[in-house]
């Protein structure tokens, strides 16, 4: 009982932030003399009008899944994973190379890929929870400076013989590491529109598989003695230390997996849409809007695939409002999710302020 008055105070907490960081949107649009109803008709419209718009969000998604399912999994086990960034980047640098040089069927060819990068991904990832057992070393400090390492490790692979094609872009992946659903066909036009826009948005296998990953951590962090381990050790470390649960494993393990799902999100990035990679001059952003989408989902991994949804259809419907008649500025969105955040953080940060204040008038 106590678990579902839990799950409902969450969800209640989730919605409401939702309605109050709208709330805080129109209020900001109405001061930049934007009408606001006119905004979010339009982004509604832009996201579900037609099949295709609807095909674009679930694109957009997909990535911001993987790596909000990274972050919520180093969540669960007591572990801050800002590390999603360069794991992600480890997992499409990986998936590009083999996508390249591997000669296989295209019918195991992409997981064959996808599975190569989520090892190479987790153990990057799994190098923070080793130094957090070894040395004590904050995994928020580690995962950040990995990010750095992996961004220049991933432009200095681009620009090696190995990977460039010319002009700063890499070899592009054979056609049978792609996850295409359908490929080009010119007679789809005429004969039906939705496998047409199926095409025409290059929407590919990986939203699925997102959606099959998250499914597997939700059964190994609700379902299995596994998840025993890592709920513990996220809670109590010192009493599953007692209770004779291997912390180190779990922390090396957990953080592995964490890598792995990000690595598994930049894998089918590029085996879905990119098909290649390019140099970067900064950093994409995507494994710090996972952190966004952990957040949001409270750390559930069904929940990370519709904050997931969420994030990903403000995204593509920002490119809606800020195109004549509306031509509201995009940033209006980053303040949406922003505010969401806050809102989420806010109870949260209360809660624990209240807990040690109260541990210390107990000393």
């Amino acid at each position: 009982m106590l678990s579902k008055i839990t799950k409902f105070k969450s969800i209640f907490l989730i919605v409401t932030s939702i309605v109050l960081g709208l709330v805080i949107g129109s209020i900001i649009l109405l001061l930049a003399h934007y009408n606001p109803l006119q905004v979010y008709s339009t982004l509604f419209v832009g996201i579900f009008a037609k099949p295709k718009y609807i095909l674009w969000t679930l694109l957009k998604a997909t990535p911001i899944i993987m790596t909000g399912l990274s972050v919520a999994f180093a969540f669960r086990i007591g572990m801050f994973n800002i590390g999603a960034e360069g794991q992600y980047m480890i997992g499409a640098l990986l998936a590009v190379i083999c996508g390249y040089y591997l000669d296989l069927n295209s019918s195991i060819h992409p997981i064959i890929i996808i599975i190569i990068a989520m090892l190479g991904a987790g153990i990057f990832g799994g190098i923070a929870g080793y130094l957090k057992i070894k040395f004590d070393l904050n995994e928020v400090i580690s995962t950040i400076m990995l990010n750095w390492i992996a961004f220049y490790f991933y432009n200095y692979m681009i620009d090696t013989p190995f990977l460039n094609k010319g002009m700063n872009v890499s070899h592009k992946i054979k056609a049978s590491a792609k996850l295409t659903i359908i490929s080009s066909n010119d007679f789809l036009e005429k004969t039906n529109t939705f496998l047409y826009d199926l095409e025409k948005v290059k929407f590919h296998w990986g939203f699925f598989i997102a959606i099959i990953l998250a499914v597997i951590c939700w059964i190994i962090l609700e379902k299995t003695t596994l998840e025993f381990q890592m709920k513990a050790v996220g809670l109590n470390p010192n009493a599953s230390e007692h209770a004779g649960i291997d912390i180190k494993r779990n922390k090396i393990l957990g953080m592995f997996i964490a890598g792995a799902l990000a690595g598994a999100g930049g894998a089918i990035q590029v085996l879905g849409v990119n098909f290649g990679i390019t140099t970067l001059a900064a950093m994409q952003g995507l494994g710090f809007e996972g952190i966004a989408v952990a957040l949001v989902a409270n750390s559930s991994p069904i929940g990370c695939i519709f904050s997931g949804l969420l994030f990903g259809g403000l995204r593509y419907g920002a490119t809606k409002i800020q195109v004549p008649p509306i031509s509201a500025p995009s940033e209006i969105i980053n303040v949406i999710i922003g505010m969401i955040v806050l809102f989420i953080a806010v109870p949260k940060i209360i809660e624990v302020l209240i807990r040690n204040r109260g541990e210390q008038y107990d000393k």
